[in-house]
């Protein structure tokens, strides 16, 4: 623990989450020669699930979230009023109890600082309760809030893990079943099931606003779980977010150049700009720290990566703007219908943030599923670029 006066390492990592939790993990692993301190007030990794497609992680990274792995199914389905499909598909999550087992595991004893920085510095950090926390590098992943500099959709939920008496039926990930009814947007129910009789239930929606009615949506989850006839004995765990669904934005000001503290994850705008989906892109920059920490320009590297990244994201924000600008609310799930009668390669590839020039003429090819003069106008602003 850091004390009032000051402490030195060759590594700080502000916030625990996905981003630098797996930071700090692939550090560990690669580099023990290196001093790593990872500072978080929470549990490490919160009160979350992270659930990725086997194409999302290349090979040679896949060593990183192996041991993390707490279910894997081979296919998964999709549910939309006029179509239903299963694709065959890996499909994995982790738990937020799993990364801060695994991260107090690979960390010695007092290197996790539990405290808030109140100041974060390319070399330093100062703690809310006092000290400062010396650094050859600091490395900032805090996510990111509500990115007032970006113009945003945003993509809410609220997930529960409820008890089945009995048994809930489902044998597979249900990752869109949008045959609820279509409230605040495009809204859809994700299922997980852990067991026989215990089921990950989220209840999600794209909507024009940030603000999120927990207690609305925990309504909801009760009545779709009533309609499907489940029992439910007990809920056991719950969890919230509030994703980003970038529409258009400057990301010189989202990440100025006069900001040398290196930054990951969320914090960088390493997202995918329809999914607000993290995952690929922390696994990717935390599996390659180990070999850049020495670089006296380290934050440069990390903004260059994150500024390619958010170019490459071209494409997905102007899906966004066609969802947000051109859609009328209660008709945005059209979009995710057509998309899914698609090839699973292109899927996949979609989910992963590596689009083809094919994959991308593809998607916008034939009649768009909103009207079409508010898509020309949605693609005219042009603002999404």
């Amino acid at each position: 623990m850091v004390g009032p006066s000051n402490d030195k390492c060759d590594i700080a990592i502000v916030g625990g989450g996905l981003a630098g939790g797996l930071a700090a993990l692939a550090l560990a692993a690669k580099r023990p020669d290196l001093d790593v301190r990872l500072i978080e007030p929470g549990p490490i990794g919160g009160n979350h699930i992270w659930s990725f497609f086997d194409s999302d992680i290349a090979k040679k990274d896949r060593w990183l979230v192996a041991p993390l792995v707490r279910y894997h199914w081979t296919a998964y389905d999709v549910r939309f009023p006029s179509h239903e499909r299963k694709v065959r598909m890996g499909y994995k999550s982790i738990t937020g109890e799993a990364l801060a087992d695994a991260v107090i595991a690979a960390l010695p004893a007092g290197h996790i600082i539990a405290d808030k920085a109140k100041h974060v510095a390319p070399d330093h950090v100062l703690l809310s309760r006092g000290g400062r926390l010396s650094a050859k590098h600091v490395i900032d992943a805090r996510g990111g809030g509500k990115f007032p500099t970006l113009d945003c959709g945003w993509q809410k939920f609220v997930g529960q893990a409820l008890t089945v008496k009995g048994g809930h039926g489902v044998e597979q990930p249900v990752v869109m079943d949008a045959t609820a009814p279509q409230l605040d947007g495009y809204r859809f129910v994700y299922l997980l099931p852990f067991d026989a009789e215990t089921l990950f239930v989220e209840d999600t929606y794209y909507s024009d606003d940030a603000d999120l009615d927990a207690p609305v949506v925990r309504e909801r989850i009760a009545a779709y779980a009533a309609a499907q006839g489940w029992d439910v004995a007990a809920t056991t765990r719950e969890e919230s977010g509030v994703l980003p669904v970038v529409i258009a934005g400057d990301f010189d000001r989202l990440w100025p150049a006069s900001d040398r503290t290196a930054r990951i994850g969320v914090r960088a705008g390493a997202f995918h700009a329809t999914t607000g989906y993290s995952l690929p892109d922390a696994v990717r920059t935390a599996s390659s720290l180990p070999g850049l920490v020495d670089r006296a320009d380290l934050p440069a590297i990390l903004r260059n990566r994150a500024a390619a990244s958010w170019r490459r994201q071209r494409f997905y924000r102007m899906l966004g703007a066609m969802a947000f600008r051109a859609a009328d609310p209660g008709e945005r799930y059209r979009i995710f219908e057509r998309f899914y009668r698609l090839s699973p390669g292109l899927i996949a590839r979609f989910y992963a943030g590596r689009s083809t020039t094919a994959d991308k003429l593809r998607i916008l090819s034939g009649r768009p599923p909103v009207p079409i003069g508010r898509a020309i106008s949605a693609l005219w602003k042009r603002d999404w670029r």
